[in-house]
């Protein structure tokens, strides 16, 4: 069936109680129990990119084609890729040029190409969207766009559908967003004034702060002087700076930090050098190899101050952000163009590892997009250093048979109480219930399995299920401070 063929409604569309779980009748009667005692428990979102200010405002969702279509760069790259351009899908261009801006249109152009996800994790996450929140009965096609788009926006019209309302009717415990370092907080404080200070937390992400031949370094350390109170134009006045942003995290209820780097070396620079390095960036002459030098002493000085201030490491990088130049200058980053690139560790976390590996108030929780290091460097990694731990699958792995072949890669080194549980890594809040539910059916698959070989009895995989479901992640992130938490996760 082309993009131009219209489908048949298709009737009854539900989601199958099994979906996921493995085809073998014996392994996947076995699943199904496992599942059963984690399918309802509260979701622990620690990793994640909803705008605090889109909770705070709580107000309606937007048009279906603003909410799944124009934001999504899992749905907008699979388009692009098959010739639909960006104007077509509504993508604003830096430069305010024309793009398509009829939402309608926009959601005609993404029903029609329904196909095109066939066998992705896309296709499970709206799936469960668009069949299991919104209750719609029939599968997105050329035909039945505009019938889907009423419906949608006849959903997302009433009271529950507003965005805490549905943390609640998600059953979502505890929600991080992700704050660059600068941010004032004001959405969080607001939140936290309203009760929700618990269940919303902030995330200190510094990248911008810590890569200084970006281009808009020099206005971000102006930034970051002005809402610190620290002139931060010395480079020890630029690690006090970030101290003290890392405290106002801290009392707004962070629990952890968020570093996106290309390469993964932690190699601290001596003082002088350090020094040198900055203040050529301040006047706006480093050179790139020095940059990079510097982003990876900055990495080793954020461990030390998680290990001083207690939030939680986290740690992703192997990703080449914005690999067509030309579309960056177009459209902005975060459109679909940031491709994964091989990553080494075992080199490259030494010099933390060795620093503070075995620290106390440590804990660094690794991702990774290079799967192939799975097995060979980060199990053994975190099967030895008590500081470290493993992420969950992470982007391009985040897909049934990526999280399958996690556990099969890092199990033997690191057992399932050196990972974290599931991270969901979303901007699409509609889709964090999707993607912990497809991540508990994987890991209720793998255990059955287990069972089934008589590797694990059945009451062992019932708890392990639990424990990465819910347990793991509560426990991989405490609350700065919060030692019985941390005694939990080394438990």
């Amino acid at each position: 069936m082309t993009a131009e063929t219209p489908a048949p409604p298709a009737t009854g569309w539900t989601l199958h109680a099994d979906r996921a779980l493995p085809a073998d009748p014996t392994t996947r009667a076995l699943a199904r129990e496992i599942l059963a005692a984690t399918v309802d428990l509260p979701i622990v979102s620690m990793h994640g990119h909803v705008d605090a200010a889109l909770l705070n405002a709580d107000e309606p969702f937007g048009n279906p084609a603003e909410l799944f279509v124009v934001p999504d760069h899992y749905l907008v790259r699979m388009l692009v890729s098959q010739g639909v351009p960006h104007d077509a899908l509504g993508v604003p261009r830096r430069d305010g040029g024309p793009v398509e801006t009829d939402p309608r249109a926009i959601w005609r152009t993404f029903a029609a190409h329904w196909h095109l996800y066939r066998g992705t994790p896309t296709r499970f996450w709206l799936e469960h969207v668009l069949a299991g929140v919104l209750g719609l009965t029939e599968r997105p096609s050329a035909a039945s766009a505009d019938r889907l788009y009423d419906a949608i926006s006849e959903r997302l019209a009433e009271p529950g559908m507003r965005p805490l309302a549905l943390v609640d009717q998600f059953r979502i415990e505890v929600l991080a967003t992700t704050d660059p370092a600068s941010a004032t907080l004001a959405d969080h404080a607001a939140l936290a004034e309203r009760g929700w200070g618990e269940r919303i937390v902030p995330t200190f992400r510094p990248d911008a702060l810590l890569h200084l031949d970006r281009p808009t370094w020099r206005a971000d350390l102006d930034l970051l002087s002005e809402r610190s109170g620290v002139d931060a134009t010395t480079y020890a006045g630029y690690l006090r700076a970030l101290e003290q942003r890392r405290a106002a995290f801290v009392a707004a209820g962070a629990r952890a930090t968020d570093h996106g780097h290309l390469r993964g070396d932690t190699s601290p620079l001596p003082l002088a050098d350090a020094e040198r390095i900055f203040a050529a960036a301040v006047r706006g002459e480093v050179e790139a190899p020095e940059a990079e030098a510097f982003s990876g002493h900055m990495l080793f000085e954020m461990a030390r101050m998680s290990s001083e201030d207690g939030l939680v490491m986290q740690f992703h990088p192997g990703v080449l952000r914005d690999h067509d130049p030309a579309v960056l200058a177009a459209r902005g980053p975060d459109v679909g163009y940031d491709i994964p690139v091989p990553t080494e560790f075992t080199h490259a976390l030494r010099p933390l590892l060795t620093a503070f590996g075995h620290h106390p108030g440590l804990r660094l929780i690794v991702f990774t997009v290079d799967e192939d290091t799975y097995s060979r460097e980060l199990a053994p990694l975190a099967g030895v250093y008590p500081a470290m731990r493993l992420g969950a699958p992470w982007w391009f792995l985040d897909t049934p048979d990526g999280m399958r072949r996690f556990r099969e890669a890092v199990t033997d080194s690191a057992g399932f109480y050196n990972t974290t549980g599931f991270v969901d890594d979303t901007r699409a809040f509609f889709s964090i219930p999707a993607r912990h539910d497809l991540a508990r059916r994987i890991d209720a698959g793998h255990l059955a399995r287990l069972v089934a070989e008589h590797r694990l009895d059945l009451d062992e995989a019932v708890e392990t299920a639990v424990d990465l479901a819910y347990r793991l992640p509560l426990a991989s992130y405490p609350k700065p401070g919060d030692a019985s938490a941390g005694a939990a996760a080394d438990a």
